[in-house]
């Protein structure tokens, strides 16, 4: 009798409780400030050095370049940049590994497919996926703070 009357009183202090109920697809939800969501490429930036392909525990970037076609320019141009957001578990070591900062995490997470397909994304891809970059890649060669100026 004891048991039922304590299990009463936590459904009564649940249903007088205000509700958290959110309204998802009409309202868009904010991700918290350092959320990894899906991430954003800038090719102009890549210098095709293969740091974030070879660190990635799952393998799903592939990055392919070509010698530079400017004989006055050395390095590398990027000829492919794919990402397998099938198997990515956005661990955020590509852009921690990324010399140049070519690759940076979002808030985006909306990333829904009705095929498998659908989950390989290419560079025009993934550099138009531009939406809620993170507050802390914007500042991109600013000091950081206590650090050398």
């Amino acid at each position: 009798m004891k048991g039922m009357l304590k299990g009463m009183g936590v459904t009564l202090k649940a249903l007088t409780a205000p509700k958290v109920t959110t309204s998802y697809p009409d309202t868009p939800y904010m991700m918290p400030e350092r959320y990894r969501g899906i991430q954003h490429f800038i090719p102009e930036l890549c210098i095709v050095c293969n740091q974030c392909a070879r660190i990635c525990p799952t393998e799903c970037i592939t990055l392919t370049g070509k010698p530079n076609p400017d004989p006055e320019k050395k390095g590398k141009v990027i000829d492919t940049f794919d990402l397998n957001f099938e198997i990515c578990i956005l661990c955020d070591l590509c852009t921690e590994v990324c010399p140049t900062e070519a690759i940076v995490m979002t808030g985006n997470f909306e990333l829904a497919a009705y095929s498998r397909d659908e989950l390989y994304k290419d560079r025009e891809w993934l550099t138009d996926n531009n939406t809620r970059v993170r507050e802390d890649n914007n500042n991109i060669g600013a000091p950081q703070k206590g650090g050398a100026k």
